[in-house]
C-alpha cells in the first residue's frame, strides 16, 4: 500500500549509492502504516561524498524524522554529526541519524540487529563463544563492538588488507573487556584455524551480492555445529551459506539484520512515543519485496 503524503507528512530515508536493491522503503513504509505515524521513507542516492555535505545542510532544515546509511558513506558520517552515539564511535561508522530540533545525531544500529537476528534466526547468543568476523570495514567495526558487548570469548576479524583488521582490532581493543580479539590475513594458515574454530561465521564484506561472487572463506572450512551469517541478502542462498549448509551448519542470512537494524531506527526516531517497531509487519514486507524482484540483492552494512 502507498503511504498517504499529506502537508504534515514528515520524511525519512536511506542514503547511499547504489540503492536499486534496497529492500528498506518497502519495510519502513509498511511499519509506518502500522504504526500509525505520518511518515514516508523514499532512497536517497548520492554518488559522490562531497554530495552528502550539501545533502546534510538541506536535512536540517526540511521536515526529516531521520535517515538511514548505507555504503559506501557509513564512516564518512562520522564527520557530519553533530553527536556520534558511543557505539558508532567504537564501531567507527553511523549508519542511522536522528534529525532533532535541527541537529544531527549519529547511531549505528547495525551491531544490535546482527545480534537480535542471530537470537531470532538461529537461537545464538555470542557469550563465551569463538567468533570469526570476514571484514575490516564499517559493518566488521559495528559486528566487533556488538560481539564485544555480547561477552564473546574470542573474535578473530579476518581480512584481504591484514592492516585495516590490526586497525579494526585497535580501535575496539580497549573496550574489549574480557574478549580476545585478533586480527589475520584471509588466505593464512592462521584464518583457516580461525574459521575452522569458530562457533560463529559472519561475513561482513559485500562478497556475494553480485551473480558470479564466491564465497569470502573457502567452503571447506566450514563444518556442521556452527552458525554461518552472511550479511548478504538476496533472493537465493549466497554461496557462502550455500557450502555453509552443505557442510551441516545453521544458516542466518542477512534479510533478519536488515529488518532488525530497520527497526532499532525506528524505536530511536520514535523515543518516548510508547511504541515498537513491528518487527514481524517489517519482514514480511522485506520478504513480500524481495520475492517480487523490488531488492533482488542487497548487504546490510
Amino acid at each position: 500500500m502507498s503511504p498517504s503524503i499529506s502537508g504534515r507528512t514528515q520524511l525519512a530515508g536511506i542514503i547511499g549509492w547504489p540503492l536499486e536493491h534496497t529492500l528498506s522503503p518497502a519495510m519502513h513504509n509498511a511499519a509506518y502504516a502500522a504504526m500509525g505515524l505520518d511518515w514516508v521513507y523514499v532512497p536517497l542516492p548520492v554518488e559522490q561524498e562531497t554530495d552528502i555535505y550539501r545533502f546534510f545542510g538541506a536535512v536540517k532544515v526540511l521536515p526529516f524524522v531521520g535517515l538511514n546509511v548505507t555504503m559506501p558513506f557509513k564512516q564518512a558520517m562520522l564527520g557530519l554529526c553533530d553527536e556520534v552515539a558511543t557505539f558508532a564511535q567504537m564501531a567507527g561508522a553511523v549508519n542511522t541519524v536522528h534529525v532533532s530540533d535541527g541537529r544531527v545525531i549519529g547511531y549505528n544500529t547495525d551491531g544490535r540487529g546482527l545480534l537480535e537476528a542471530l537470537q531470532t534466526d538461529a537461537q545464538f547468543a555470542p557469550e563465551g563463544r569463538a567468533v570469526a568476523l570476514v571484514g575490516a570495514g564499517g559493518a566488521a567495526g559495528a559486528a566487533l563492538v556488538a560481539l564485544v558487548l555480547g561477552k564473546a570469548a574470542k573474535v578473530t576479524v579476518v581480512n584481504r588488507s591484514p592492516e585495516r583488521a590490526v586497525q579494526l582490532v585497535g580501535r575496539v581493543s580497549p573496550n574489549a573487556r574480557a574478549t580476545e580479539l585478533g586480527a589475520v590475513e584471509l588466505g593464512s594458515a592462521e584464518a583457516e584455524q580461525a574459521v575452522r574454530a569458530a562457533d560463529l561465521v559472519v561475513n561482513a564484506t559485500s562478497l556475494g551480492m553480485q551473480t558470479g561472487d564466491g564465497s569470502p572463506v573457502p567452503v571447506e572450512w566450514l563444518k556442521g555445529g556452527q552458525v554461518v551469517c552472511d550479511m548478504v541478502y538476496r533472493a537465493t542462498p549466497t554461496p557462502l551459506l550455500q557450502g555453509a549448509e552443505a557442510a551441516g551448519a545453521v544458516t542466518v542470512d542477512g534479510l533478519g539484520m536488515l529488518v532488525a537494524q530497520g527497526a532499532t531506527a525506528i524505536d530511536i526516531w520514535t523515543e518516548g512515543m510508547q511504541s515498537r517497531a513491528p518487527r514481524d509487519v517489517m519482514r514480511a514486507a522485506a520478504e513480500a519485496a524481495l520475492k517480487d524482484g523490488g531488492g533482488e540483492t542487497g548487504v546490510t552494512g
